[in-house]
């Protein structure tokens, strides 16, 4: 069997690790297709190096645009390596425009799709990446799913039971395997010169915030609050597009918000696993956070994660700066205690099982 690995952000390199390790350890033939819907090297080919994955095969170089465009890009350019490629199955994994691209473009020429991380839902359509997971999907033939809710909203939508293979998420796989290189090889504790469980970790960078002046400006307000509350350093490694943003509508961070350029995954491993607390809008360091034992924040009104507010690691804020900071409290005043609902880190042997 040929595999074809379809990778576009950041969150998709470092979930496709485990994979791209266990295919490696396999002997197996695949090859890795880059769409670059993130262009930056910090965002993106810092990650392969960080890794110790194999550079790909392909790169698209579709860069960001309108979501037509982005995706039309990608679409267009991952048909034509397809068609060339002919592998026998792809794999993407989350809800970006790559994978929606990815997997129509393989569907439609009979390739088969295995979709890791399936069945996550919001329920909130607005939100584009609800639409990109729903139509992976259903379009795909092996729906890897990280957790047995995961499986049940499948179901609860039509998708044949012997296309759902409940593997945990290899995000779990990825924080053990990385954490002790992290360790070894970097060092940002003391070039930021912060101590471990005495600072903030704050990123954001969905659509639905930085797009819209007042949820951001709401952002921003919170932190100014978390500012004089605490008096504790609150990092921030700005996205491109909440940078883009806040020069738009001419904002700028309070005072003690430390804002830096993007890191790469060692780093930033390091730095959610020290945090004292994180705030965030991603969906993957919600569930980062909770496998590292570090309290989150989510600045979102819904959450396709919903495991984690369910064993006690995480709280939805929306961004209300008063209720923002009312749920810092609550969860520092949390006991630490809840269970990881992910996995035993065997995500990636799992997923390649279900290949043979």
């Amino acid at each position: 069997m040929k595999i074809s690995i379809v990778l576009g952000t950041r969150p998709e390199i470092i979930k496709m690790s485990p994979i791209i390790r266990e295919l490696e350890k396999r002997n197996r033939d695949f090859f890795i297709l880059r769409s670059g819907q993130h262009y930056s090297y910090n965002l993106d080919k810092i990650f392969f190096e960080q890794l110790d994955l194999p550079l790909p095969k392909y790169n698209i170089e579709a860069g960001s645009g309108s979501h037509a465009k982005e995706t039309g890009k990608i679409l267009i350019g991952t048909e034509k390596i397809l068609k060339k490629e002919k592998p026998d199955v792809i794999l993407v994994e989350g809800d970006t425009n790559t994978v929606l691209a990815g997997a129509l473009a393989a569907s439609k020429l009979q390739i088969k799709v295995g979709h890791v991380e399936a069945g996550l839902r919001s329920y909130d359509r607005k939100m584009p990446e609800e639409i990109n997971r729903i139509l992976a999907d259903h379009v795909s033939d092996y729906l890897f799913a990280p957790t047995e809710g995961a499986k049940a909203n499948l179901l609860k939508e039509g998708v044949e039971e012997n296309k759902i293979f409940v593997t945990g998420n290899s995000i779990v796989d990825a924080v053990y395997q990385n954490l002790e290189i992290s360790k070894q090889k970097i060092d940002i504790m003391n070039k930021l010169d912060i101590k471990p469980g005495e600072f903030f970790l704050v990123t954001a960078h969905r659509q639905e915030n930085v797009d819209d002046i007042e949820r951001l400006k709401g952002i921003s307000d919170a932190l100014g609050l978390l500012v004089d509350k605490f008096n504790t350093p609150i990092i921030y490694p700005i996205h491109p597009r909440t940078k883009k943003r806040l020069k738009t509508f001419k904002m700028k961070f309070p005072e003690g918000v430390r804002v830096i350029e993007p890191v790469g995954f060692m780093e930033f491993l390091q730095l959610m696993a020290n945090a004292k607390l994180i705030l965030t809008d991603s969906g993957g360091v919600q569930e980062e956070s909770c496998i590292l034992n570090v309290p989150c924040v989510t600045l979102r009104d819904n959450t396709e994660r919903p495991e984690t507010v369910e064993v006690g690691s995480n709280i939805l804020s929306g961004v209300d700066p008063n209720k923002i900071l009312g749920c810092i409290e609550s969860m520092l005043n949390r006991a630490k205690d809840w269970k990881n609902p992910f996995g035993d880190g065997t995500t990636g042997k799992k997923i390649v099982d279900a290949l043979t």
